[in-house]
């Protein structure tokens, strides 16, 4: 599992940072991508990558500003044109199926593929299989601004297979019996427990990935324990009432979420176009002023998000 950042500026593209959009790469665990946000441009950004358009499952969008969403009717038209068929699912706020949709009509354009739209009219789950769940609560935004946290289920401890050789036994159905746990007797008569034989289960990973808002109490309700939590960073700890006139963050407001919800690693994006180079770095430190594990990603940059013995 990793994350790709292929743009992380706010409000409107830079030379230097792209506008916003995260993918959150399931190539080991599903072979699929899913997209957070796509602002204009993300197509193009995608292009630098190895991400391939007919492997993104899902969009998840966290507000309809422009910069999150612009890029969304040209990425859905290039899926179809790069071989793109299976069903693509989209989750956002109520009006963003009336924009793609418009976006589509009036440019003529017809897709491959079936496009499905989950519109979120309440908080809670929104997606959920044998392998993730994904839930949302509502952020500060001034406009319906959503955050999402993605649990993944644990993973089952793997069968120790060179262990099992050495005794001799041959693999066969004996070999799930002994995967899940079960006593077992050999042909020889001698018995094994199958829990001697399986190696520890993994705890499932947690992504938070917030949009846009203000300081509020449900960033840290969807960040709470999280492996990697996305928060963004549009103004320095000296901006605090700019912050909130703007409904924004400021470094030390994320990094407050960050320790308060006990996160892994806090991930800061939505960098405005005025910070430089230096600015960054200060940026950076002032949220390490407290949660010393922040990072300030650039465009393109990936993030893996490790099981947590590891």
């Amino acid at each position: 599992m990793e994350l790709q950042f292929l743009g992380t500026g706010a409000g409107v593209p830079a030379k230097h940072r792209n506008v916003s959009s995260i993918a959150l790469k399931l190539l080991d665990e599903r072979n699929a991508v899913w997209l957070f946000d796509c602002g204009e441009g993300t197509q193009l950004q995608i292009l630098k990558s190895n991400i391939r358009p007919r492997k993104i499952e899902k969009i998840f969008i966290t507000h309809l500003h422009g910069d999150h969403i612009f890029g969304l009717p040209g990425l859905l038209s290039s899926r179809s044109f790069q071989g793109g068929n299976e069903k693509l699912e989209i989750y956002g706020p109520p009006g963003i199926a009336a924009f793609v949709r418009t976006a589509l009509k009036v440019s003529q354009t017809r897709l491959s593929y079936e496009l499905k739209f989950i519109e979120i009219t309440k908080e809670g789950i929104v997606f959920s299989d044998k392998q993730f769940t994904v839930s949302c609560l509502t952020l500060d935004h001034g406009i319906e601004s959503f955050g999402y946290r993605i649990v993944e289920a644990d993973h089952e401890g793997e069968l120790q297979v060179e262990k099992l050789a050495a005794l001799n036994i041959p693999s066969g159905p004996i070999y799930g019996k002994i995967k899940r746990g079960e006593r077992v007797e050999l042909p020889d008569g001698k018995v094994i427990d199958g829990k001697d034989f399986v190696g520890e289960s993994k705890s499932g990973r947690i992504v938070t990935i917030l949009g846009d808002t203000r300081k509020t109490q449900n960033s840290v309700l969807l960040a709470e324990n999280a492996d990697i939590l996305v928060h963004e960073s549009t103004f320095n700890k000296d901006e605090e009432k700019m912050a909130k006139a703007y409904y924004h963050s400021t470094s030390h407001q994320a990094a407050q979420v960050a320790l308060n919800a006990n996160v892994e690693k806090l991930v800061l994006t939505h960098i405005s176009a005025r910070y430089l180079t230096g600015d960054i770095i200060q940026l950076e430190n002032e949220a390490k002023e407290i949660f010393p594990r922040t990072k300030i990603v650039k465009d393109m940059e990936i993030v893996d998000v490790p099981f947590k013995d590891q």
